[in-house]
């Protein structure tokens, strides 16, 4: 199982702004990946911003604009099945990269919740649902949450360090 060996985090993200973005393609897994992240940011006391795009090629533009508009964190979810096309590893790839993207160039953390799988029983096994292996939509609202506090720490030490001000 690909989960094996993940860590158990409990995180408190109260009055952190998370912003959603989901896909709609592939209605349940999309719905299973979708409510795994809410209970995720339920129980770190997070209030989501949910915004619904057509696909996951449109994950990164808007995820970008939450980052832009003030988002603490970005949780991207959505799915790529493969076809007998090469359009599988151009949407995978330019999915993966735009998100990377965001992160890197606005500073903002991005769950990478987009499942990219070899047929639908894998994605359905992934989209913590009723039977499945894991919740893969909980687990990228987890990491975005976390990342989100580290790097709030983060700043603020080093706020901290160059002007000689202790900081509460």
């Amino acid at each position: 199982m690909s989960g094996a060996g993940a860590p158990k985090l409990q995180v408190d993200g109260t009055g952190l702004k998370v912003v959603v973005v989901a896909a709609q393609w592939h209605t349940e897994v999309m719905n299973g990946l979708l409510a795994g992240a809410r209970r995720a940011l339920e129980q770190a006391h997070v209030t989501p911003t949910v915004v619904r795009v057509p696909g996951s090629f449109e994950l990164p533009v808007v995820a970008a604009e939450a980052a832009r508009g003030g988002a603490d964190a970005v949780v991207a979810l959505g799915v790529v099945i493969r076809g007998g096309t090469p359009h599988f590893d151009y949407v995978c790839q330019a999915v993966t990269w735009g998100l990377t993207e965001v992160t890197v160039r606005t500073g903002v953390p991005v769950g990478f919740g987009v499942l990219t799988t070899d047929d639908e029983r894998q994605a359905l096994d992934r989209a913590g649902l009723p039977g499945s292996g894991e919740d893969k939509g909980a687990e990228a609202a987890v990491a975005a949450v976390v990342t989100a506090l580290a790097l709030r720490g983060l700043r603020g030490a080093v706020v901290e360090a160059q002007d000689g001000v202790p900081r509460a």
